[in-house]
């Protein structure tokens, strides 16, 4: 079975958060399970710089107004197709922003192209390599499922949803330019309260809905948290299923990460501590090991819930914690977070950026890792935590409740818990949480028991893959049956 994954980020390539993370790390299980995945990215700057070899497959004469080539390369153990469209794609700042932050004004076009190419591949655009599915991922994909149904056939298509608030809105006015005929901005199509979306022309046009957690599957039926798009999936509640994200359990693993200071697995925790310690020097905390160290790798935005934790670190702190928060983003949680640096120096660092190396040294050395999201559609940083035996403390929503076992009464006496859950995601309950967390803390063969269930936890990919192989050979099946 051939499935082309059409995607606008992929590990280790180019990264704004997990959606590279799974675009990375699924191929290879999918592997597994018998499937070649060729995977569709746009060219931006960070890519081709990592082309060693790039061999030309096809030549567009025009793509939203200039010529572009499809290249064909395997990088890092992933087979690609580069969209090499220079005029969409070759310019400074990240895949989606300038380097203000403020969104490229021509994304509807840059997207659109890549949806285009992907449909195109999918409907046999490329002798040596048609496939059976085209799989989407989030908006900037959703067009693809749109093009091919629109065409009237081709492959059978999945659009997997990693974050319902991302949903690629334009004005109606930009409609006209996409390339899609006329009657697709409807209600029926790609229209949206008068706007196009490009998540909402995956939705409605694809064969297949998932999304990356089962609770957050059903979340998002509901008007509540359905954010515009609930009545669409609940009208489409037979073709919608969660499938869980992993993490690259071969990258992400303490016995071996060469990124960490000292190695370790569940049988030599003792190990564990010296990345603590030098957690704590390279952030210039207290040097204690029996302070509880709480790490924080997020992105810095109302859903992850972080505006809640700048209000609770005085009290952590007087509880006798620590806290290091890697990350970026909303303004006014940076200034925030910086305010709390300075107020509470050698108790709690921040370090504004995504690096990947501080981020395996933080689930390495900290104690705890808080994810106290509004709303988390799988999460992977609580995987991690699991994996490298920092106790998770999460909000109850998606897929951290799906993932993370609360140490409640019942599960401790069963010697199942592998961290700590709250909600609902107010103040209170987060600060009823972190002392709970402190509590266990005190507690250190209990919370040893906790460290390594979640290291025994399988966070890794094999399982999802074979959902994900089933529901392709499943949508394989109907099409080979419907052209027999």
């Amino acid at each position: 079975m051939k499935v082309l994954s059409v995607v606008s980020e992929i590990y280790p390539l180019v990264k704004t958060g997990g959606l590279a993370d799974v675009a990375g790390a699924l191929p290879a299980a999918l592997a597994h399970h018998g499937v070649e995945t060729r995977t569709l990215v746009p060219g931006y700057p960070a890519v081709l710089s990592k082309l060693d070899a790039a061999e030309t497959v096809h030549s567009f004469d025009h793509l939203f107004g200039e010529p572009a080539r499809l290249l064909s390369a395997t990088v890092a153990g992933l087979d690609l197709f580069i969209l090499d469209a220079p005029h969409l794609f070759v310019r400074p700042g990240g895949p989606y922003t300038d380097s203000n932050r403020q969104d490229w004004d021509d994304n509807d076009r840059r997207f659109a192209a890549l949806g285009l190419a992907g449909a195109d591949i999918g409907r046999g655009l490329l002798a040596d390599f048609v496939p059976d599915i085209v799989h989407a991922h989030d908006w900037q994909a959703g067009l693809a499922p749109a093009f091919i149904a629109l065409a009237g056939g081709g492959p059978k298509t999945v659009m997997t949803i990693h974050n319902l608030a991302f949903q690629g809105t334009f004005p109606p006015d930009r409609f006209a330019g996409l390339g899609l005929p006329g009657e697709a901005f409807a209600t029926d199509g790609v229209e949206f309260y008068g706007n196009v979306s490009f998540l909402k022309a995956g939705l409605y046009y694809a064969d297949r809905i998932t999304t990356v957690s089962p609770t957050y599957a059903m979340e998002i039926q509901t008007d509540g948290d359905g954010m515009g798009l609930g009545g669409l999936l609940r009208s489409r509640t037979a073709d919608v299923s969660g499938i869980l994200n992993g993490i690259d359990d071969g990258l992400w693993n303490p016995a071996t990460d060469p990124l960490i200071a000292s190695t370790y697995d569940v049988d030599n925790l003792d190990r564990r501590a010296a990345n603590k310690a030098a957690l704590q020097a390279r952030f210039g905390l207290e040097p204690d090991p029996d302070m509880p160290l709480f790490g924080v790798v997020s992105r810095f935005s109302w859903q992850k819930g972080l505006d809640l934790l700048t209000d609770a670190l005085p009290r952590l702190v007087d509880a006798g914690g620590q806290a290091v928060i890697l990350g970026a983003g909303d303004h006014g949680m940076e200034a925030a977070f910086a305010h709390a640096a300075v107020s509470h120096t050698g108790r709690v660092a921040v370090h504004f950026a995504y690096d990947e190396g501080l981020a395996h040294l933080i689930q390495a050395g900290s104690d705890a890792i808080l994810v106290p999201s509004r709303f988390e559609p799988c999460g992977l940083t609580q995987l991690c935590a699991l994996r490298y035996g920092a106790i998770p403390v999460v909000a109850r929503v998606g897929g951290l409740a799906d993932t993370v076992i609360d140490a409640n009464a019942v599960a401790r006496a069963a010697g199942v818990a592998t961290g700590i859950q709250f909600a609902p995601v107010t103040q209170d309950a987060l600060d009823a949480a972190l002392f709970r967390t402190l509590d266990l803390w005190r507690d250190r063969p209990a919370w040893r028991r906790m460290q390594e269930n979640g290291m025994r936890t399988d966070v890794g990919w094999d399982h999802s893959a074979a959902e994900y192989v089933a529901l392709f050979r499943s949508l394989a099946v109907q099409k080979e049956g419907s052209s027999g």
